[in-house]
């Protein structure tokens, strides 16, 4: 996998993400709902896949895959404009150089 477009994310890293909006979420409304569809459309995307199969609809596994991926996308482009001075996300933690 592309580990600068998609870098893997543990549970661990969506649970910190997710408690760092909600305690932010009167500060930054727009990242709070922007997290919030993004795991919306994670969680579509792995609840997809048994209809998918069932139903025989493989034309539904391209969305289901982006789904599954909308975390690590996210995370990846958010980090990238934060490096890049873009942008500024309180909530990214950078391994020290």
């Amino acid at each position: 996998m592309i580990t600068w477009l998609a870098p893997a994310v543990s549970f661990s890293e969506l649970h910190r993400i997710k408690q760092w909006c909600e305690e932010h979420a009167l500060d930054h409304p727009v990242e709070h709902n922007l997290w919030d569809a993004v795991m919306t459309t994670w969680f579509m995307g792995w609840v997809g896949w048994l209809p998918t199969w069932v139903l025989d609809a493989w034309w539904a596994s391209a969305p289901c895959v982006l789904g599954m991926l909308a975390p690590s996308l996210y995370i990846g482009w958010r980090t990238q404009a934060h490096l890049r001075n873009r942008l500024r996300c309180d909530w990214i933690t950078l391994p020290r150089a």
